[in-house]
């Protein structure tokens, strides 16, 4: 059985692995879960940097386990791989960025094919931290998930600091090294889902991987995700 580490996206925390982690158990595996820092942590978002962000990712790695980034995390996720991909058995981006080497999270969010969060963030006064609009989060991120599970979420989404996601990331050969998978969410309201195929294409064909769901499958289906999680596994 597999050990996985979960790395959370924007405006998220551990808190949204709360249904995938059982799901995961009862197949037999173990699940660490981590909150990057400035996540509701009282930080002042203008001091979290990206070096930071990955390694809080880095200090929850072990050999054998399996680290699976959502959204934004593919970012910090592919940098802990960059910097020590011994500490690491391999990565799963869950309908999440693939970094292009020199670009920063803006700009591999600019460089999309069209944009979808127009009018659903705003910024703090400072502009170092943005939050999604709540009348505009249950369509772009649950829109297929119980009502209960929607209010849950609400409840908990926190700022997002910008500076971790504005500053380019950097990799080469150590990365490229490191064994991956990609999770497709074909009904994903933030990051297009013909954006999410181009950059799993320059994987393997048989570790990437489809589930009709938004941009919260672990939400919205959670045993579903936990069966490609196992899939993915025992090729690794």
């Amino acid at each position: 059985m597999a050990d996985f580490l979960l790395v959370h996206g924007s405006c998220h925390g551990a808190w949204c692995w709360r249904d995938l982690i059982p799901a995961l158990e009862t197949r037999g595996h173990t699940a660490h879960t981590i909150t990057l820092p400035g996540h509701g942590d009282g930080r002042d978002p203008a001091t979290v940097t990206l070096a930071e962000t990955t390694d809080a990712v880095l200090a929850a790695c072990a050999p054998d386990r399996i680290v699976l980034g959502h959204s934004w995390a593919g970012v910090p996720i592919s940098a802990a791989a960059e910097a020590a991909p011994e500490r690491m058995r391999g990565l799963i981006y869950l309908c999440s960025y693939i970094p292009v080497s020199g670009l920063s999270l803006i700009g591999m969010r600019q460089a999309g094919p069209r944009q979808t969060l127009g009018g659903a963030t705003e910024k703090n006064a400072e502009g170092s931290a943005y939050s999604f609009v709540a009348e505009h989060a249950p369509e772009l991120f649950y829109h297929d998930c119980p009502p209960e599970t929607v209010r849950f979420a609400l409840d908990n989404l926190c700022a997002q600091p910008i500076p971790p996601q504005d500053t380019p990331v950097h990799l080469g050969a150590r990365f490229d090294s490191v064994a991956k998978a990609y999770i497709r969410c074909s009904e994903d309201q933030v990051i297009p889902p013909e954006y999410q195929a181009q950059m799993a294409s320059a994987l393997p064909a048989d570790r990437v991987f489809d589930m009709a769901a938004s941009h919260s499958p672990f939400f919205a289906d959670p045993a579903g995700l936990a069966d490609l999680m196992t899939r993915i596994a025992e090729a690794f």
